[in-house]
């Protein structure tokens, strides 16, 4: 049953939650503005009175998508006792959010489809969420916890492992892999970003001289 009438304001969201729906049962390439009208029930020209394009449409998804991403940041990080724990609970609830929202997840990344460059906006929506990670590193810093000098890549590698279980979830093969291991995907979650976390803040001395390497001397390797 198709809407005649919308409340003001309610039809911009409402073009926007048809085209997920679009996006879920059709892939993004069945996505137009006509098509996204019709599954919305209102005339064909209705989208343009919000978006000017189809790119105009999928950025404002994806504008909204990281916003969602960085409001579950920022409830994880608050949520954790420690800016350490924080790093684990940020990673399961970045995995968290990519299932409870595939189709705005998958776009989120597509920056052909979104065109950031024609809409900065959307950039700076994606730079915001990861701003919550690169501040939550920086407290393990200011903590100790980490190095500053390894700050800026050990954020790029946790959002590199987070989106990777986040991937292979939506893809269905982190829940063969889990049944395979006797356990469920959630746990194996939080295990996998616990032990990275672990991980990264191991300290081991450094080596200041090949003399301090066991089996080496200052002429080299013995043997």
């Amino acid at each position: 049953m198709k809407r005649t009438s919308y409340h003001h304001g309610d039809l911009r969201a409402t073009l926007m939650d048809a085209c997920l729906r679009l996006i879920e049962s059709e892939g993004l390439a069945a996505v137009s503005l006509r098509r996204v009208a019709r599954e919305a029930g209102v005339s064909s020209g209705a989208p343009y009175h919000h978006f000017a394009d189809r790119a105009a449409l999928l950025s404002a998804l994806s504008i909204d998508g990281f916003q969602q991403l960085a409001a579950y940041m920022v409830a994880a990080r608050a949520a954790a006792p420690d800016s350490l724990a924080a790093l684990t609970e940020l990673g399961a609830a970045y995995v968290r959010f990519s299932r409870e929202h595939p189709a705005q997840f998958r776009l989120m990344f597509r920056p052909e489809l979104s065109q950031p460059d024609k809409h900065p906006d959307a950039a700076a929506a994606g730079d915001a969420a990861f701003d919550v990670l690169v501040e939550t590193v920086a407290e393990c810093v200011a903590a100790g916890a980490l190095p500053a000098d390894r700050a800026d890549t050990l954020a790029v590698a946790w959002w590199g492992l987070a989106h990777g279980l986040a991937s292979l979830w939506l893809d269905g093969h982190l829940e063969k892999r889990s049944a395979q291991m006797g356990t469920h995907a959630p746990e194996l979650v939080d295990t996998i970003m616990s032990t990275f976390t672990t991980l990264i803040t191991a300290r081991t001395p450094p080596l200041s001289s090949p003399a301090d390497i066991p089996g080496v001397g200052a002429g080299g390797p013995t043997t």
